[in-house]
């Protein structure tokens, strides 16, 4: 694929203001990223006309491509097909079909479909609508002249960033990997590791992260986890999932002991719980301090498709003060040992593991502790009846440092399984 530059436009008041994070140009930029375009442009613009024409006049001149969300609504502060218009020196007109599927849409929802509405349906001349699948706004895909004889293209997507992505990945993406005239497909997967930083990471992997790579491995980190997201791009779509096999298990080579699972938005309480149901075990958390995060994870996994089984693998958990409302809890004396108490909670709700932690930290900051962090205990009632323990020092943002700790226990916890849960 040619050398491809891009601007990226985010429209709308809430942005300007900071009322709303502009989420969508992040993603934008990684998915563009993986595509091999080069972004060199992020503008963000308020809701008036004669802005928006200027910024889609100056976008169109210096990058081959410009994607635009927002402005596409129905109500008097949506500019963007005003915009593009004016800045192309063109007028707008009504597309029918258009018109007649968002009419549908109406329909389907058992409401009248209000007359501002059909201002949706208008494009400028010469532009082509997007689908959008998801919503009333369809996007809008036309091609902008430039004095040198070439083009840039113009994509504008709606604002919501679930009908954005999917507008994106089901039609802009394939239109930018057309570009060269030939049809290309492209997949994705996504790995997800723990126990490793960021630097280490991309020293286990080497050349593989390099931006001329393919298919292209990119890394980004999120409270502690990272993501590596490979992206095969090939004239068959067998072609772009036998790439990413093969680049899958060079990467688990170099770095599988902290590989935990793929899927964008798997964690490692999921590992956990898929392997409890493979050997028919179940889990008791016990947190203690100042969060209980790990509680709410596996909570939510019930209601996730592929994680229920006959006997569910998360028992519940407890959330505590300290060691010695732990002791009062389990029945213990003031004297007991933690492993003791953890033997008589799981004794009590028949669970054949226990986690606990031992404690969240605060994330009060002091001048003698001017970062959040402290000493984190984690403690594990394995069915064998032994109690491997570890102790770790963890720091991070405030933001984040309580998930960094419950994830730091379900590595740990993970260990002590007698075979990996990843099944790596």
């Amino acid at each position: 694929m040619p050398h491809i530059t891009a601007e990226i436009i985010s429209i709308g008041d809430e942005m300007i203001t900071g009322a709303r994070l502009d989420t969508n140009t992040q993603w934008l930029s990684q998915r563009l990223g993986e595509l091999g375009v080069d972004v060199q442009f992020h503008t963000t613009v308020a809701d008036t006309l004669s802005h928006n024409t200027d910024v889609f006049r100056i976008a169109a001149r210096r990058a081959d491509l410009v994607i635009a969300t927002g402005g596409l609504g129905p109500t008097r502060d949506d500019l963007t097909r005003e915009a593009i218009a004016e800045s192309l020196g063109r007028p707008l007109q009504l597309h029918e079909p258009s018109l007649k599927f968002i009419e549908s849409m109406f329909q389907r929802r058992g409401r009248e479909m209000p007359e501002r509405n059909q201002s949706q349906a208008m494009f400028p001349i010469g532009a082509a609508p997007i689908h959008n699948p998801q919503g009333t706004a369809p996007g809008i895909d036309v091609r902008a002249p430039r004095e040198d004889g070439t083009q840039s293209r113009i994509f504008a997507l709606p604002g919501v960033p679930a009908e954005m992505k999917t507008m994106f990945d089901e039609t802009v993406a394939p239109a930018v990997l057309g570009s060269n005239g030939q049809r290309r497909h492209i997949a994705h997967h996504v790995m997800k590791f723990f126990g490793v930083g960021e630097s280490d990471m991309e020293q286990r992997l080497g050349d593989m992260i390099a931006r001329d790579r393919q298919p292209r491995v990119g890394i980004t980190v999120s409270a502690a986890t990272i993501s590596l997201r490979i992206v095969a791009t090939g004239e068959t779509m067998e072609a772009c999932e036998s790439a990413i096999a093969t680049t899958r298990d060079e990467i688990l080579r170099k770095a599988g002991e902290f590989y935990f699972g793929d899927g964008e938005t798997f964690g490692q309480h999921h590992a956990v719980v898929q392997h409890l149901n493979k050997v028919g075990q179940r889990l008791l958390l016990v947190e203690l301090g100042r969060a209980a995060p790990l509680g709410d994870w596996f909570a939510a996994v019930s209601d996730e498709p592929g994680f229920t089984a006959d006997v569910p693998a998360f028992v519940g958990g407890i959330s505590l003060a300290n060691v010695d409302d732990l002791r009062q809890w389990a029945g213990m004396p003031a004297d007991a040992s933690v492993e003791t108490c953890l033997s008589a909670l799981r004794q009590r709700v028949s669970a054949d593991w226990v986690l606990l932690v031992d404690e969240y930290p605060s994330l009060h900051q002091t001048n003698e502790h001017p970062l959040p962090g402290g000493e984190v205990t984690f403690t594990v009632a394995a069915p064998n009846e032994s109690f491997p323990s570890i102790t770790q020092h963890l720091g991070a943002h405030p933001s984040i440092l309580h998930a960094r700790v419950a994830k730091a226990g379900l590595f740990w916890l993970r260990k002590c399984f007698p075979t990996d849960p990843s099944g790596v």
